[in-house]
């Protein structure tokens, strides 16, 4: 007698797991925010990116108040379909912002919560193959995460990508390329190839950026490893962000607070290596109470007007050598039962230039500041006014935006305070931060100000939490300068020095799954 044909859905009473192939994944963040600072250009509405005091415009008050809420989701898709077995997944992120009430009908990011919405706002992060073809190995294709640490983006929780590595102190962005990843037992290594900007198709004009970083882990605590990138730039500031363009002599820099390459509109073309180790120990801070992480990155390279250029009154220069040098030291002790109960010291110094381009040579730190906004975002040293935070929507105005601090170099210390009052429940942390300039600008000092802040967090379950902020930073002399000698806005071209930054905001996010 035949056999009746099984029936795989009816083969068992409850699934062993949910076979889904589309998964869905979210980060949500409300927040209500109250500060002085405010952008002067009535355009500035929207997102509002870039070193305070800078080129964006913004600036501090003491007697007017920011009072605004903002939101914004970053949905994720993943599709793994059972037919590739896991061998292969595509990823696809997106952003929606607004600040509440801003505009409506019409067509642009980071707006659309006026009433009646219907805004076109939607904004593509990342769309991404990630391929598996044997253990261990993967191959990232298109529109990912372009940052500097060792881990994937995709498989490590972000707090890990901030804390090793170069954390994302010189590329943390999304960029478009490739990039293949090999994890062994006790090692990983990873090379990349990223297309940063494409001008005309038929011209060598494009820049591009090579990466191989690879880590060792040395002992059950500790890990070293190394990188090297290179940045080929033949765009000579074309291309890039709207009407700032991009590259060594564009606008972009004096809004991202590093240094502008005084080319004007020559064209130039630049070959910039970035060769540096990194360390860690117990850098999951669950081995034992202490933790400890540093970075030394150094940057060699050339860049080359093609042509003698005036660089000001009494300068000329053609080619420029380029020497730069960063170093960073964290420690971390927890004397509690969880990871929130900490003590931790964190320092980070770069070179600075004195003299501009006089000598032929620039002797500060390039980061991908230079091309992109942000392009690393240095957002874990605890501060939140002096040095840039995460919590942010459409406002990223740090007084430091860059390690580089716009040529002059940095010796930035910040000190935390982390406790577990409830633990993994309700959790509270006091901080505080100071920086010196390596360099004084003109008519200013070295001392670039003193931060105090605190916050507090309680934790509905897991990845949903409510918060409050707050930050007061003290302004040094060094923002008595208006300007530096290539034309840099350094406290937003006023006499004297600008009232001093605070901000105090409540934050509800959640992390779904």
């Amino acid at each position: 007698m035949a056999q009746a044909p099984s029936n795989q859905y009816f083969s068992r009473e409850i699934p062993l797991k949910a076979d889904k192939e589309l998964q869905f994944f979210a980060f949500y963040i409300n927040q209500a925010v109250m500060s002085n600072i405010y952008a002067k250009n009535d355009f500035l509405k929207g997102q509002v990116v870039g070193r305070l005091f800078g080129a964006n415009s913004t600036t501090t008050s003491d007697s007017l108040t920011s009072s605004y809420a903002e939101q914004r989701l970053i949905p994720f898709f993943i599709y793994q379909p059972k037919l590739f077995d896991g061998k292969a997944i595509l990823r696809a992120s997106f952003e929606i912002d607004w600040t509440w009430g801003d505009v409506a009908y019409g067509v642009g990011g980071n707006f659309g919560s006026a009433i009646s919405a219907d805004q076109v706002n939607l904004q593509t992060q990342n769309i991404e193959l990630e391929l598996n073809p044997a253990k261990g190995w993967f191959i990232n294709l298109g529109l990912q995460r372009m940052f500097d640490t060792p881990y994937n983006p995709y498989r490590t929780y972000f707090d890990k990508m901030t804390q090793t590595g170069y954390r994302l102190a010189f590329f943390g962005t999304d960029a478009v390329g490739i990039t293949i990843r090999k994890d062994f037992d006790f090692s990983r290594f990873k090379t990349g190839y990223y297309k940063l900007y494409e001008n005309y198709i038929q011209l060598d004009d494009d820049v591009t950026l090579y990466e191989f970083t690879a880590e060792k882990d040395i002992s059950r605590a500790w890990k070293f490893g190394g990188a090297t990138y290179y940045a080929r730039d033949r765009a000579s500031g074309a291309g890039g962000v709207s009407i700032l363009s991009q590259g060594l002599n564009s606008l972009l820099a004096t809004h991202n607070g590093v240094y502008r390459f005084p080319f004007r509109t020559a064209p130039y073309k630049a070959d910039i290596f970035w060769l540096g180790t990194f360390f860690g120990r117990n850098t999951e801070h669950m081995i034992d109470p202490w933790m400890i992480t540093g970075f030394v990155m150094a940057n060699v390279g050339t860049a080359d007007t093609l042509t003698n250029q005036i660089v000001s009154q009494t300068e000329w220069s053609r080619a420029v050598d380029i020497l730069g040098l960063a170093a960073n030291l964290r420690v971390s002790y927890r004397y509690g039962q969880t990871t929130a109960d900490n003590i931790t010291l964190d320092y980070v110094y770069t070179t600075g230039d004195s003299d501009g381009l006089s000598d032929g040579k620039y002797s500060g730190v390039i980061t991908a500041n230079q091309w992109g906004a942000p392009g690393a975002m240095f957002i874990s040293s605890g501060a939140y006014l002096l040095m840039p935070h995460a919590n942010v929507v459409n406002r990223y105005t740090p007084a430091i935006m860059d390690i580089s601090n716009m040529g002059y170099g940095l010796n930035a210390l910040t000190l935390n305070f982390s406790k577990g009052i409830i633990p993994n429940r309700l959790n509270a942390k006091l901080g505080t931060a100071m920086a010196l300039s390596n360099v004084e600008p003109l008519g200013g000092t070295s001392f670039m100000g003193a931060e105090v802040n605190a916050n507090v967090a309680y934790f509905f379950g897991p990845f949903m939490s409510l918060e409050l902020h707050g930050a007061y930073l003290s302004l040094g002399d060094f923002y008595k300068s208006r300007q530096s000698s290539y034309g840099s806005p350094v406290n937003g071209d006023i006499d004297g020095r600008p009232a001093n930054p605070w901000t105090a905001f409540l934050v509800f996010k959640w992390l779904m799954f």
